[in-house]
């Protein structure tokens, strides 16, 4: 897009990454294609030798796919992006193009448990050891740094916390000992927050969630801010293979020109929800960066143009008053995943994490009445409907806090 940099959000999200092409197209066409063939035997060696631009195998490059990339890092205000499988194929992208065995990580306590997960097997077994820290906390940052760290990876807002971490701060932090910051900006998306503003050497999101915004997609994506750090990435995606494909990155690119107004919705609708929930008797305490009660509000208001849509709060009565609460909600669909355009709910100590055991929930930030809601994009009224009756029945259930340490 010409004069891009002179350009709103909002057009940036329509016109991103959209080129000429060769029919006039004006939305970028679905290349579904496995191989691109060459004109001549000169023209095949010449791209194998990196001397002339173009296509020779959709693992390694292919128009659909550069297209949506080539809008997230606009977005991002990064150098260039990298399109993979899966938000934990990004994941692991970073770590095996940054790390190798002898190095360190400091990591955030609250991230994607996953992430976690591939710290603690995958890379612990090549040989990388990692620290999990509360990020938010400074002071703890700066004593888990070692001479070794190679990356301080921060998810912020947290998962499923919503803790807010000083990117800025954490950038500063790194640069004395060159260690590279990654950011996993996924609950926020580039609408709303952009951390190689604040400092950050890689950005990282789950293009399931908000980028996409429409549940039917499954993808991740790596933004880097020099061509030098792009071309390491992209030569360990391409030995990886973890990227993504011409049609789902066709429907990402198609949902970023809606980016922009979700977000606004999103945001507003949250932030009702939240004000709402602050009051009711039955909720214990919640945890959201529009509220001035957010132990980071001050922070958030430095590094977000918006408060997100993600809500936690901690709901009286247990795993049990949470099973009853999601078995009661109407509107709200009971899944996993966020930032589509419907509301999501899900109680973990009930559900996803009810396996793990109570001790290993809470060291994870998982209490037993801990609630998150993705919220949505639809009449806000008609969701504080649904939390109104279904927190009813909680009430009506008449449930005692019973321990459960399944």
């Amino acid at each position: 897009m010409k004069d891009h940099k002179k350009t709103d959000f909002q057009t940036k999200c329509v016109h991103s990454g959209i080129d000429e092409y060769e029919h006039g197209s004006v939305v970028p066409p679905i290349y579904q294609t496995s191989t691109f063939k060459f004109k001549s035997a000169q023209h095949g060696a010449s791209l194998f030798a990196g001397e002339e631009k173009g296509y020779i195998y959709t693992r390694l490059l292919n128009p659909t796919i550069e297209a949506m990339e080539n809008a997230i890092a606009e977005l991002e205000g990064g150098h260039k992006a990298l399109g993979c499988g899966s938000g934990m194929a990004a994941v692991h992208t970073i770590f095996a193009a940054l790390t190798q065995s002898g190095d360190h990580v400091v990591c955030s306590s609250a991230v994607y448990g996953p992430t976690t997960t591939l710290l603690n097997t995958i890379m612990k077994k090549f040989g990388v050891e990692t620290t999990f820290v509360d990020t938010s906390n400074l002071d703890e940052v700066k004593k888990a740094v070692k001479s070794n760290t190679k990356v301080i990876y921060v998810e912020t807002p947290g998962n499923p916390t919503l803790c807010i971490t000083d990117l800025e701060e954490i950038s500063k932090i790194a640069k004395k000992t060159n260690a590279k910051v990654v950011v996993d900006n996924t609950f926020m998306s580039p609408a709303l927050q952009n951390p190689i503003a604040f400092g950050a050497d890689v950005v990282m999101h789950s293009l399931t969630k908000f980028l996409n915004g429409h549940a039917d997609v499954v993808g991740g994506i790596v933004v880097v801010k020099d061509e030098e750090t792009y071309q390491h990435f992209r030569k360990t995606l391409n030995q990886i293979g973890g990227v993504i494909d011409p049609f789902n990155s066709f429907l990402v690119h198609r949902g970023l020109k809606t980016l922009a107004l979700r977000m606004e919705r999103h945001c507003e609708n949250a932030q009702t929800i939240a004000q709402w929930l602050e009051k009711h008797p039955l909720v214990e305490s919640i945890s959201y960066p529009g509220l001035k009660s957010h132990p980071q509000y001050k922070i958030g208001l430095k590094q977000h143009s918006g408060p997100g849509g993600m809500i936690t709060f901690e709901l009286k009565g247990g795993i049990e008053a949470g099973r009853v609460l999601m078995n009661s909600v109407r509107l709200f669909q009971l899944a996993v995943s966020l930032g589509g355009v419907e509301s999501l709910i899900q109680h973990p100590a009930s559900m996803t994490h009810f396996t793990m055991g109570k001790e290993a929930r809470l060291s994870g930030g998982i209490t037993d009445g801990l609630v998150r809601i993705s919220v949505g994009i639809e009449n806000v009224n008609d969701l504080i409907d649904d939390l109104e009756q279904s927190l009813k029945k909680v009430e009506e259930a008449n449930i005692k806090d019973v321990q459960i340490t399944v």
